[in-house]
């Protein structure tokens, strides 16, 4: 009886998974979905509108719609702040649509998704190198397109901002008199960052560090390249006083 009782009840529950698995979800008209989600993203609810574009899109993969509506659900997610979705709904339209004449866009909003989450300088979760590498790889692939100038503005700004996190770091280690740590770091900035703002200052520190741990001719070689290289910086002047 305790076998005819469990396979009674076996049988049951894949009665009952049966009849879910039948509970198809209807497919809506696409032109429907896309009315849908465009009212949504007009009256600025990000998040529906969102789902109602990747719903285009999983529903209806193979339509001349598909990579517009990753377009907008992508955009939509970025309004919506939700920037890790953002970068995954790009990613899709990437491996499906790598060819797509929008991949410039989409590279760029990418960028901006992890350049919206940068921190300041002193709690750097790795978004800024992020967002770099993301605009620089669109000025390299597409350096015409009407993206390329922004992204290059954004890039400069970004590596001023990682050389001021390096910078920031160096002067903590110098008032802790940890010299080579700071030395390392100064290092970095003028051979990695030579054309960033905090360049005159990493070399007037360097002189600053060399002198301390008793190196003057390193000391007085970076004072040189400091005269020659930025002879009007606030930072060269320093060394005259």
């Amino acid at each position: 009886m305790k076998k005819i009782f469990l396979i009674c009840l076996t049988g049951t529950i894949l009665a009952g998974c049966a009849e879910d698995s039948q509970k198809i979800v209807p497919y809506e008209p696409i032109d429907n979905l896309f009315d849908t989600a465009y009212a949504e993203f007009e009256d600025k609810d990000y998040d529906d509108a969102a789902e109602k574009f990747l719903t285009v899109e999983t529903q209806y993969p193979a339509s001349p719609w598909a990579a517009d509506a990753l377009i907008m659900a992508a955009y939509s997610q970025y309004l919506d702040n939700d920037f890790a979705g953002a970068i995954l709904t790009v990613d899709r339209f990437m491996r499906f649509h790598p060819g797509h004449k929008d991949v410039p866009y989409m590279l760029y909003l990418r960028g901006m998704c992890y350049y919206r989450q940068v921190s300041d300088v002193r709690r750097e979760p790795g978004m800024s190198v992020y967002a770099l590498q993301q605009f620089q790889q669109l000025v390299d692939r597409f350096p015409k397109s009407s993206y390329a100038k922004n992204a290059k503005n954004k890039i400069t700004i970004l590596k001023n901002y990682i050389a001021g996190k390096v910078m920031y770091s160096a002067r903590v280690d110098m008032r802790k008199e940890n010299w080579a740590s700071a030395i390392t770091k100064l290092q970095s900035v003028v051979t990695d960052a030579q054309e960033t703002v905090m360049t005159p200052e990493a070399i007037y520190r360097l002189t600053q560090a060399y002198t301390a741990i008793g190196f003057p001719e390193q000391a007085a070689g970076y004072a040189e390249m400091l005269k020659l290289n930025f002879p009007d910086n606030d930072w060269t002047k320093k060394l005259e006083k």
